[in-house]
């Protein structure tokens, strides 16, 4: 873990525009050591892949449970680690500053926070009181001894909003407020990424899906940052569901050329 003052420094300046910061989501241990001997430079978490590893969906994990996770996580590698607090497990501003203080604490070099309520009939923070969230983290990630980089996400399009010009507004508005990366999960058209980009001054995050552009692709538009979300993680317990049935259904073992190269890797990059 990077415990020097200037580490959010450090992983700000990883985000180029053009030379995206590939950075993946870890869900435990084991797969932050794992991502980390692969050559990556930074990490994430993902709260539905942490979530999985307790047998629950995304969104029900305590703020106790998320940062004695972060923490966890921090300490398993010496890459920078990104937290994603979801909504910072609070409402008001204050509630928010004090989840990203704890996050500092536990070791990370950055952190989210987005305007998801959390409330199925009214999704999305009211601009006003987002923004007011947002500059509330940025007080706490930047007003201490320790500054870390904090991540905006503009949440519409994952809960059924898919409206570019508000999204846009959103990201705008959080920029003012003092975020230092932008994130809009589920903008991945090249035209819209595009809009997106020109309208912001600030490094842009792009959470990759199946109909993503490519890596290159997503480079050309001036991307910053790349991330997988809980990808990795639900691709991982996909494997074991595809071995699991072969093994139940056809009685052959073909997964064993995957543990093979699972194998290979997890003596590379595990200790005793």
């Amino acid at each position: 873990m990077d415990t020097t003052p200037d580490r959010g420094a450090h992983f700000l300046s990883l985000h180029q525009p053009g030379r995206p910061l590939l950075m993946p989501n870890a869900w435990d241990i084991g797969s932050a050591v794992l991502l980390a001997s692969l050559g990556f430079e930074a990490l994430a978490t993902t709260s539905g892949g942490f979530a999985a590893t307790r047998g629950r969906l995304d969104g029900s994990m305590s703020a106790d449970e998320v940062l004695a996770h972060v923490h966890e996580l921090a300490g398993a590698t010496e890459l920078p680690l990104s937290a994603d607090l979801e909504n910072c497990f609070a409402h008001e501003p204050d509630g928010v500053a004090a989840t990203i203080g704890d996050a500092i604490d536990a070791g990370v070099a950055g952190c989210s926070v987005e305007d998801y309520s959390g409330d199925p009939d009214d999704p999305i923070y009211n601009l006003d009181l987002a923004a007011a969230r947002v500059r509330a983290a940025a007080e706490a990630a930047h007003g201490g001894p320790v500054q870390v980089v904090l991540t905006a996400r503009a949440e519409n399009y994952i809960h059924g909003r898919r409206d570019l010009a508000d999204t846009i507004a959103r990201l705008q508005a959080y920029q003012e407020a003092g975020a230092d990366v932008l994130f809009a999960p589920l903008v991945v058209d090249p035209g819209e990424l595009r809009q997106l980009l020109d309208a912001v001054d600030r490094p842009v995050s792009v959470l990759v899906t199946a109909d993503a552009p490519t890596v290159g692709e997503l480079a050309a538009l001036g991307v910053s940052r790349i991330s997988v979300g809980g990808a990795f993680a639900v691709a991982a317990y996909g494997a074991v569901v595809r071995a699991a049935k072969e093994l139940k259904e056809q009685g052959t073992y073909g997964y064993w050329d995957l543990a093979k190269t699972g194998g290979v890797a997890v003596r590379a990059a595990f200790t005793r």
